[in-house]
């Protein structure tokens, strides 16, 4: 039974529709992520659902209670800021304690709580510290540990690493993974990193335009996209996309007819460089990206870029003529509309 559901969430900012009917059912303790482009609704959508923004159409239910017009502050939701929003003056205890005592928590059972929360953030020894004294990592750690002590039915994360550095990102991530691990709450984590959505996500949710274009594990949105735009926009480097009238020596290798205003997509780890004269695509090498344990090779064929990555180092240089031969069987194909298709279809 959905936890948490969405039911044709729609929200308006004078005529411009953000939010454009959106239905989503949430598990108890599941992990979503919400991801896309800039402007596609993602943090609206959050706010929504944390009472922040009053909702224009549709209903919010949470353990089949109607909260759609409940305030905030009586949801029994917790929402992590992409700003730490501490208080500058009080100790790490106190801005994780600020809400039991406004809520008038016996003071024994502030300390059990908060106590608890440090041990899983790792932040005991931080407790009587100051934010000015802490790293970006530490309060962003105290900014989850204030939400975890108010134990909600539903953690929010809204771009909570945006302001980390590359390292601290990846450390925050992990703990964060680890702290759902041990807590099991249903959380909703917002992203315009697709590699967090990945790392993270029990589901991914990929909004466009206010409007969800797919719902799926990593791996289905990875493996099976529903459409152009998704396949693009999960997997790093991006799937390449090529008309099929671009590659006739790919539509004759297919058994059956390839509509000719359709595209293939191609994720770069099933791009083989080959030489000059051992492939099906002559193509011309542009970039080379060494990056250690995997190498991208940027191409360039019939005027359309496309990127390979291998595991093997390489000798390639730029302008160094060569050719490509494309897995067959890791093809995608997509029709005239974007949408996915079979050859022949």
């Amino acid at each position: 039974m959905s936890f948490l559901q969405l039911r044709g969430i729609e929200k308006f900012f004078g005529p411009h529709r953000a939010i454009k009917g959106v239905d989503l059912n949430i598990a108890r303790g599941e992990f979503i992520v919400f991801v896309g482009p800039s402007g596609c609704g993602k943090s609206t959508l959050l706010r929504l659902i944390a009472g922040l923004e009053a909702i224009d159409g549709g209903q919010l239910l949470l353990q089949d209670r109607d909260i759609t017009a409940t305030p905030s502050s009586k949801r029994d939701l917790a929402m992590v800021f992409q700003s730490y929003a501490l208080y500058p003056h009080m100790s790490v205890f106190d801005n994780m304690s600020f809400a039991l005592k406004l809520a008038g928590e016996p003071a024994a059972k502030i300390k059990e709580k908060v106590e608890r929360a440090a041990s899983i953030l790792n932040l005991t020894a931080c407790l009587h510290r100051t934010p000015r004294e802490l790293s970006g990592g530490q309060r962003q750690r105290v900014a989850i540990g204030r939400a975890i002590v108010r134990a909600p039915k539903v953690f929010l994360f809204d771009e909570p690493l945006s302001n980390l550095d590359a390292a601290l990102r990846g450390q925050t991530r992990v703990e964060i993974a680890k702290l759902h691990r041990e807590l099991g709450a249903t959380t909703i984590y917002v992203t315009h990193d697709q590699v967090e959505a990945m790392t993270l996500a029990d589901r991914v949710v990929v909004l466009r335009d206010g409007a969800i274009e797919q719902v799926g594990s990593p791996l289905e949105l990875y493996d099976r996209p529903a459409n152009q735009f998704v396949a693009q926009f999960i997997g790093t480097p991006k799937m390449n996309v090529l008309a099929t009238q671009d590659l006739p020596e790919v539509c004759a290798a297919l058994s059956g007819p390839v509509p000719r205003d359709g595209y293939f997509g191609i994720r770069p780890e099933a791009v083989h460089v080959r030489a000059r004269d051992g492939g099906r695509i002559p193509a011309r090498v542009e970039l080379v990206e060494a990056l250690g344990a995997d190498t991208l090779i940027y191409t360039e064929a019939r005027g359309r870029q496309l990127v390979a990555r291998q595991s093997d180092r390489t000798t390639l240089r730029p302008g160094e003529e060569i050719a490509i031969d494309l897995d067959l069987e890791a093809l995608h194909y997509f029709d005239a509309q974007g949408r996915a298709a079979r050859p022949g279809v």
